[in-house]
């Protein structure tokens, strides 16, 4: 008996534990271009393409005495609200990495699709999910496979999830493409340069290659390492680390990143005068 009252005492709380971040990211529908305006960010001036680890979910869900199941819920909850105000505020590629290769190599690991629960047919957003197709699971490549589907003839936002992905692998799978180009005698050798090269990487696949590098690349909890996430297209990004746990991330969090880039000089390798 007393087991059984403190099981439903522990239910009850996770449920309000739960009610009470979904609240915090309720109302995470377009927010007017208002909002940058106020915050002091200059609209003409965003990233075109912002990049996110989404880092912290299960870490959140053991502060709170949760579950791990809790924190990733939770995690989509805050992926939803990104996506939306990336939406609103006219950013044209957000890329979220969620389960990396080596995340293969943690106890019982189980790749999940981040799949937001609404429709982004709607509102423009064309969704691709990139990394090894071959790593995933069956019913993770046929939602990969809907989702894309779905949403092939949008073009407001590239959605691209990277799912079971290696900047690495990325990396080492258009060098191997090049090099069938050029054992089909399609392609010289020296006519391989990094243009080439970055024409076959995922995201140039995915959006093209004017949106393929991120502008902004954020993570969360307070790592400050790419691990192994975009290694060619992040050359030049702005890197934006914060300590917030990804289902903490919320619209003053993404502000605060979006001020600090537009506080940035970007030269690209290059001199001022």
């Amino acid at each position: 008996m007393l087991l059984s009252r403190s099981l439903s005492r522990t239910a009850r709380r996770t449920r309000l534990q739960l009610m009470d971040h979904r609240r915090l990211h309720a109302g995470a529908g377009a927010p007017p271009p208002l909002a940058l305006v106020q915050s002091g960010i200059r609209p003409e001036s965003l990233p075109r393409h912002v990049a996110v680890v989404l880092d912290g979910n299960r870490r959140w869900a053991q502060e709170r005495g949760l579950l791990t199941p809790d924190g990733h819920e939770a995690g989509r909850r805050a992926l939803e609200h990104v996506i939306l105000l990336s939406h609103a505020w006219g950013i044209r590629a957000l890329t979220t990495y969620a389960f990396s290769q080596e995340n293969f190599r943690r106890p019982k690991a189980r790749p999940s699709l981040p799949w937001p629960n609404f429709s982004c047919t709607p509102i423009g957003i064309r969704v691709h999910v990139i990394g090894d197709p071959s790593r995933r699971p069956r019913s993770l490549q046929d939602a990969a496979r809907e989702a894309e589907e779905q949403t092939r003839n949008n073009s407001k936002l590239h959605l691209m999830l990277a799912t079971c992905y290696s900047g690495r692998w990325e990396i080492v799978e258009a060098c191997r493409e090049l090099a069938r180009r050029v054992q089909g005698s399609l392609l010289r050798p020296e006519d391989i340069d990094e243009q080439l090269l970055a024409g076959e990487l995922r995201t140039s696949a995915a959006a093209g290659e004017e949106l393929s590098c991120p502008d902004l690349l954020i993570r969360t909890s307070g790592e400050q390492r790419l691990s192994n996430f975009l290694l060619w297209q992040s050359a030049y990004s702005e890197l934006y680390f914060t300590d917030t746990l990804w289902p903490d991330f919320g619209e003053a969090e993404y502000l605060k990143a979006l001020s600090s880039f537009q506080s940035r000089e970007r030269r690209f390798g290059q001199r001022t005068a």
